[in-house]
């Protein structure tokens, strides 16, 4: 049984940044791919980034390239999302998830497991 809880939301002013975490608990963190969607009011659930289970092996939407950046600590069982040069675009609630390692990861439907979101609001 997989258990995600988020954290690390909160409101930021344009240009400010914020660093979410993922703790994940059950089983075998190191087996599993993470990844971080979005979800802002009456909108789908959008991909942001994904990391493998090399630390290496990382994704990201075009709009947060340079700005966001993921990792994880498998000693901790954490998956990070360190957001930089916030925009009022980005705001909305986070989500953390966790599937099997392989192709796919920026799909939210292939992911089994969730947290219960975080929510980030940006001010302009």
């Amino acid at each position: 049984q997989v258990q995600l809880v988020e954290s690390g939301g909160g409101l930021v002013q344009s240009g400010g940044s914020l660093t979410l975490s993922c703790q994940f608990s059950g089983v075998d963190f190191s087996n599993y791919a993470l990844g971080w969607f979005r979800q802002a009011p009456g909108k789908e659930r959008k991909f942001v980034a994904a990391i493998g289970v090399s630390v290496v092996a990382t994704w990201y939407t075009d709009s947060v390239k340079g700005r966001f950046t993921i990792s994880r600590d498998n000693a901790k069982n954490t998956v990070y999302l360190q957001m930089t040069s916030l925009r009022f675009e980005d705001t909305a609630v986070y989500y953390c998830g966790a599937r099997a390692p392989g192709t796919g990861l920026t799909y939210y439907n292939t992911y089994r497991d969730w947290g219960q979101g975080t929510q980030v609001t940006v001010s302009s």
